[in-house]
This record gives C-alpha cells, sequence and structure tokens, in this order.
C-alpha cells in the first residue's frame, strides 16, 4: 500500500510539472498578459531574490560578452515588444551581470583554492611576509624555516604545510583579514596564546579549516541567496 501510494505521489508530481504548472503558465499570461519572466521582474525588487528567480529560467549560462544579445533574443522569443516593455531589458541585465559575476567568483575563488602555496614563487613568499608583519609588527623574522611561525599560529617551522587544504585561497583569507581587520587579528592572536584558550590545532590552521568548512557549506554559487548579497 505504501509503495502504491509513493509511485501515485511520483505519478501525480510529475504530471504537475508537465502538464498542470504549464497549463497554469499559459492561463496566468494571457490574464495578466505577462509572462513568468516579466512578472518575476516587475514583482521582486533587484536583488538577489530576483536573481535568483531569473536563475530558475535556464538563462544562467549566458556569456559575459553576450548579455545584450541573450537579452535580444529573450524578448524575440518571448514575443516582448521593448518599446512597451523598457524596464524588463534593464532588470534582466542587471540580474543577468550580477549572475556572470558571481559565477566568475566562484571560478576565481576554486581557482586559487586548487593553487598550492609554491616556496620558489617570490609573490608567495611576500604575501607570507606581510603576514608575518601584520602579526607581528615588532618581531623580526630569523629565517624562512623557523619556529617563530608557531608564534602567530602555524603548526610548525614552514607555513606553506598549512596551506595543503586552502591552497593559496587560505594565504589570501589571513591576510585579508590581518591587514584589513587588524585590531580583531590581533586580539585573536593574543587570545589563542592564552594557557585556558589552547587547543591542539593552531588558530591559523583553525581559521583556514573554518573558511574551507564555510565555502563547502554554503555552496558558493549564484544559486545561494546568501553569496549573492
Amino acid at each position: 500500500m505504501k509503495h502504491f501510494l509513493r509511485v501515485l505521489t511520483q505519478f501525480l508530481v510529475f504530471l504537475y510539472c508537465k502538464c498542470l504548472w504549464r497549463g497554469l503558465k499559459f492561463v496566468i499570461r494571457k490574464v495578466t498578459g505577462r509572462c513568468e519572466l516579466q512578472r518575476i521582474c516587475y514583482n521582486n525588487k533587484p536583488g538577489a531574490r530576483r536573481t535568483l528567480k531569473i536563475g530558475t529560467q535556464n538563462i544562467d549560462s549566458v556569456h559575459p560578452d553576450a548579455v545584450e544579445k541573450t537579452i535580444d533574443d529573450i524578448m524575440a522569443l518571448k514575443k516582448i515588444n521593448l518599446d512597451t516593455n523598457p524596464q524588463l531589458a534593464i532588470s534582466l541585465q542587471a540580474s543577468l551581470f550580477q549572475i556572470v559575476g558571481y559565477r566568475n567568483l566562484v571560478l576565481e575563488v576554486e581557482k586559487l583554492r586548487r593553487e598550492p602555496y609554491d616556496c620558489e614563487n617570490p609573490k608567495h613568499e611576500e604575501m607570507l611576509m606581510q603576514l608575518w608583519k601584520a602579526l607581528r609588527p615588532e618581531s623580526a623574522l630569523t629565517g624562512r624555516i623557523s619556529k617563530q611561525w608557531c608564534e602567530i599560529g602555524f603548526q610548525g617551522s614552514d607555513p606553506k604545510t598549512d596551506f595543503r587544504g586552502m591552497g593559496l585561497l587560505g594565504l589570501h583569507n589571513l591576510l585579508y583579514f590581518a591587514e584589513h581587520d587588524k585590531a580583531t587579528a590581533l586580539q585573536v592572536l593574543h587570545d589563542s596564546l592564552q594557557p585556558k584558550h589552547r587547543s591542539d590545532s593552531p588558530h591559523l590552521t583553525i581559521q583556514c579549516n573554518i573558511n574551507s568548512n564555510n565555502i563547502n557549506s554554503q555552496g558558493i554559487n549564484y544559486k545561494n541567496q546568501r553569496t549573492l548579497n
């Protein structure tokens, strides 16, 4: 009996998605004189919510250089008069550029995460030295390989081993935090060195793990409203 009800439910859902929903959209368009894209653009304020709904209309794979052409094709396909619906083109353009922008962000974040820290790369080494200066401005580093790195929260004498999980993205995150919210970064470092706050994992390693978990759990993509906001 349960199996029958499950199959019946699946059939009704399929019927609704394939037939009833399309028929309902047809009726709504005839009554309102607007297609679904028009209703989305006119009934939702600019921002993530509207962009998410537009993204469900199978127009999220647009190329960055083809946004204008895509809009023209949509207007022609939907038989929408641009002269009488100028706001629709403006709303579509804003949302499509937002989708394109965050899709590029996803690619850039993943590229940084896949790029390993290279101690032979001068730019990588320079960023690491900047991190040291930001967290230990009054202390000189005695050498590239040094136990001093443990003073700012690395696991051992060579920080590159702590970037295996997050790649260069981990270093970017740590340096950004240290430079743009220096007071908080120094306070976190100070608290992590206190006996009552000590843990098995140094705090910079924990920060990298937290960043990695955030990316994995939230899903850095345009279909996530928190990402778009």
